[in-house]
């Protein structure tokens, strides 16, 4: 196992969830930092949970944020199949190894017995249900007879008592389970499908998985597949287990309590380099202060040592955050191509503005959005005229004298040609001292008049950017409509 080989291993289940997406983004890190491979499977043995064109979602969102698999079910490979579903021979195959050997079993206990067992070992109040090993003790002639005629049965692992699990992970460090504890794992299920204990055990040996990097609900289950390693007589491969994600609550983090699909923060309009840095940031650092990475620094600082063994908190803060860092650090040329997208999907698509126009709304709001979207919702005023007037901003700034001098202000501007923003400027400076007024009598009103709203960028910038006929002529509008 000198060559690094690791897997992310999703069930097609619906969506790729965040927690989903950092197991994969640190398997990912891992192998490019190392010059590994980094494997896409498919862990489609669970018929009851399967979605319909959850594959492709789960595929999509990946590309989507940029982690290329070296192999997976659209990708040549030399392991492949990489769909579980398309491997039950070699399941099969396998766990009746495991049965010839005496370290699985036959199981024909009904649903009913193991429920009425089940409720047993909890009026007991025993620690943990387990299955009582029943079935081991019938003799050969009983099981050919129950196979011959068709029963439904399992197969399940037959774990020793009194062994003490022993195995090290490169978060956690040693860990120690006793097999007491650890129940006889049904391996394959009684419609002919490996659970995910035996089919993952056995992918990870024959696709040569040299480490195991996944979430920490998987340490529990980890006893098991040791077992099933030395069963087979197999190297194990290096186990890390990934902390929780927790809500700010410290709950664990669920779709009940909010977005966790990388779709969902797709669609909300958040850039993949920031959730990727965003995401790489749950559970791991490098030592220092460093918050900002695109990927590239990413892969050249990962390490498994740095990552932490407590639960990691999902701070939407600070995804904004990054996002908005992500979206300054863009050239304007790139926004200006996002910016084209976002109108195209607006009720301002039906206008054709000028690339000179757009670069000139980006500049002036490049530091006060954070989503490509908010240069539509912050600033509308740059795409359409006024349709309203922010009331708190009226009743304040609009008074009865108003639309008189706003009236001056507007022939004074009407009088320039081809003003600059000092133009403007002056312009209004000049109309403040004839009135008598201090400056600020006439910006408050013109930002309202212009823009509807009494906050934003500069507002010679936004006279600028409007141009002086567009500009009087929403100033005449205002006083029409401003009461």
């Amino acid at each position: 196992m000198n060559l690094v080989r690791v897997r992310f291993a999703p069930s097609p289940t619906g969506y790729l969830h965040v927690g989903g997406l950092r197991t994969a983004l640190y398997n990912y890190l891992f192998a490019r930092k190392n010059n590994g491979k980094f494997i896409l499977r498919i862990e489609d043995t669970d018929r009851n949970r399967y979605v319909e064109g959850a594959v492709e979602k789960l595929i999509s969102s990946l590309k989507w944020c940029g982690l290329e698999y070296d192999e997976g079910p659209d990708v040549e490979g030399q392991y492949g199949p990489y769909m579980q579903s398309e491997r039950l021979a070699l399941y099969k195959q396998h766990a009746q190894q495991l049965v010839d050997a005496g370290k699985a079993y036959y199981c024909f206990c009904t649903p009913e017995r193991l429920e009425a067992l089940r409720e047993d070992q909890q009026r007991r109040k025993l620690p943990q249900a387990k299955y009582n090993k029943l079935c081991l003790s019938l003799s050969k002639k009983e099981i050919d007879e129950k196979l011959s005629s068709g029963i439904q049965h399992v197969i399940r692992l037959n774990v020793e008592p009194d062994q003490k699990i022993i195995f090290d992970d490169i978060i956690r460090g040693k860990i120690e389970f006793e097999s007491n504890n650890v129940d006889d794992q049904v391996l394959i299920k009684g419609d002919g499908y490996p659970t995910y204990h035996l089919a993952n055990v056995v992918d990870d040996h024959l696709m040569e998985i040299s480490h195991v990097i996944r979430g920490e609900e998987w340490l529990s289950s980890t006893p098991k597949h040791v077992l099933l390693y030395n069963f087979f007589g197999w190297e194990k491969p290096h186990f890390a287990h990934l902390p929780l994600l927790l809500n700010p609550d410290r709950s664990k983090l669920s779709k009940r309590q909010g977005d966790v699909a990388v779709e969902d923060y797709r669609d909300k309009g958040y850039l993949k380099d920031a959730l990727v840095n965003f995401v790489a940031l749950l559970g791991w650092n490098a030592g220092d202060d460093q918050e900002f990475y695109y990927i590239d620094e990413l892969i050249q600082k990962f390490s498994l040592e740095k990552v932490n063994k407590s639960g990691a908190v999902f701070d939407l803060e600070k995804l904004n955050w990054l996002n908005a860092e992500h979206l300054r650090k863009k050239s304007n040329d790139e926004l200006l191509k996002m910016l084209r997208v976002e109108i195209l999907n607006s009720q301002f698509a039906i206008h054709n503005y000028p690339d000179e126009y757009l670069l000139r709304v980006i500049e002036a709001m490049k530091e006060r959005v954070s989503f490509v979207h908010e240069y539509l919702t912050k600033s509308p005023y740059f795409f359409e005229r006024p349709r309203e007037y922010e009331l708190a901003s009226s009743e304040k700034n609009w008074k009865s004298e108003t639309p008189s001098q706003i009236t001056k202000l507007r022939d004074r501007f009407n009088a320039l040609q081809n003003p600059t923003k000092e133009d403007y400027e002056n312009a209004l400076k000049q109309i403040a001292a004839e009135l008598n007024i201090g400056v600020g009598k006439l910006i408050h009103p013109l930002r309202l008049a212009v823009s509807g709203k009494g906050t934003g960028p500069g507002v010679y910038d936004i006279l600028v950017i409007l141009g002086k006929d567009e500009v009087t002529e929403r100033i005449h509008s205002a006083v029409e409509k401003i009461r």
